[in-house]
């Protein structure tokens, strides 16, 4: 398990996802009462779509941390004071830098190389925030006294993107709040000098701020508006120590220590085939103290070796993590 980050093969991903079931199955209590509930034996699980995946939901009223470890550290779901908000205690975060190093380095290319801007007013006002961890680490790395957060000063992130133009910027932004900072410079007629330097990933999440629209219709607001074609898509939530990328299209690509299954929306021990669209469950190996498999409420579809985000199953949660409600 500690060499999940060397998977290079669906055979080393098999292997590894077979130890990690085993080991959560021993020491993760929770998971082991729900494998247990559903009567399957572990000896006899020896494929993916044997493993049982445990409800996303399970991570607001449970503990999902191996009984053996004690931390203080966890991170917390975005929402309102009056959810019930998921909490993902971190046994090791040492894994989870590695799991945002290498999957930024996989999908865009090394930290060192870029600058690094947040444009994250909704994480910034809430504490224990996945996101805020992994754009800080981000930073951290990069090492450019030019890196830094904006909350609602779009003036003042409208007049350093001009400044950095020349420079390789990486915009972190969710997405109401990209929309508002476009309404901002559209408002007062002026326009960004920028060229292909600056790369804007947005993360999902309206919020209630904005009128839900589907992620194409995101997409193509946002392309228009920074006049780049380089609007790409981040794929993570509170529970995940993983991150997948889109580089456009609505088309994610996850790294190699982590996979995409589409359950049966009725059924959830069924799988559907490629371009049928179901549930999204979810392996991340990084998740090696707490649970790796999970079956989450967004809707998705496998496309080739990439899967598509479509919106979310009826009444579940809200979340912003790079999801826009079709």
């Amino acid at each position: 398990m500690e060499n999940i980050f060397d998977i290079k093969t669906e055979d080393d991903f098999l292997a590894a996802s077979l130890k990690t079931f085993r080991y959560q199955y021993d020491n993760i209590e929770v998971y082991r009462k729900f494998v247990d509930y559903l009567k399957i034996d572990p000896k006899e699980v020896c494929s993916l779509d044997n493993i049982p995946f445990l409800p996303i939901e399970m991570f607001k009223n449970h503990q999902i941390l191996n009984k053996n470890i004690s931390t203080d550290l966890f991170f917390q779901s975005s929402g309102t004071t009056q959810m019930n908000l998921s909490k993902h205690f971190i046994a090791d975060e040492n894994i989870y830098q590695e799991s945002i190093y290498k999957s930024f380095e996989q999908f865009i290319g090394k930290p060192e190389d870029f600058i690094f801007l947040g444009l994250l007013p909704s994480y910034l006002e809430k504490q224990n925030s996945s996101l805020i961890y992994m754009v800080d680490y981000l930073m951290k790395k990069s090492g450019r006294p030019e890196n830094g957060y904006f909350l609602y000063n779009h003036e003042d992130l409208f007049k350093l993107l001009n400044e950095l133009k020349d420079k390789k910027v990486i915009l972190f932004g969710v997405s109401f709040a990209l929309l508002d900072f476009l309404d901002f410079f559209n408002a007062n007629s002026q326009t960004l000098q920028f060229s292909d330097s600056l790369t804007v990933i947005e993360t999902g999440g309206m919020k209630g701020r904005k009128e839900e629209m589907t992620k194409d219709e995101l997409l193509k607001i946002l392309q228009s508006g920074f006049k780049t074609d380089k609007i790409y898509s981040e794929y993570s939530m509170t529970e995940l120590l993983s991150q997948a990328y889109s580089l456009g299209q609505n088309e994610y690509k996850s790294p190699n220590w982590m996979r995409i299954l589409i359950r049966n929306v009725e059924d959830p021990f069924s799988y559907e085939k490629e371009g049928k669209t179901g549930a999204i469950n979810i392996i991340d190996l990084a998740n090696i103290h707490s649970c790796s498999f999970i079956a989450t409420q967004d809707l998705g579809k496998i496309v080739g070796d990439k899967f598509q985000v479509l919106g979310r199953i009826d009444h579940s949660d809200i979340r912003g993590c790079s999801l826009l409600v079709s």
